[in-house]
């Protein structure tokens, strides 16, 4: 996994197509895969509290979407 961009960093048209195929992920199981691969994005997001947008978390064919604090975060898949 490599962090790539968020939502506030690209256009509207890329935003498209970086959530064009996207279906829902756990976000359990997504910030625990976090954890283990981008410590250093997990303790930055302080991902180990409770996010009211953790149903919002996708996933694409190259990518994992977590939804926090209102943000998409776009990580790449490897």
């Amino acid at each position: 996994m490599v962090y790539e961009t968020n939502c506030t960093e690209i256009t509207q048209d890329k935003w498209r197509e970086l959530m064009k195929y996207g279906r829902k992920c756990s976000y359990r199981l997504l910030a625990a895969r976090i954890k283990r691969e981008l410590p250093e994005l997990y303790h930055a997001l302080a991902l180990q509290f409770y996010n009211p947008y953790a149903e919002q978390c996708r996933q694409t064919p190259t990518h994992y979407i977590l939804v926090h604090s209102a943000i998409e975060y776009f990580i790449r898949k490897q």
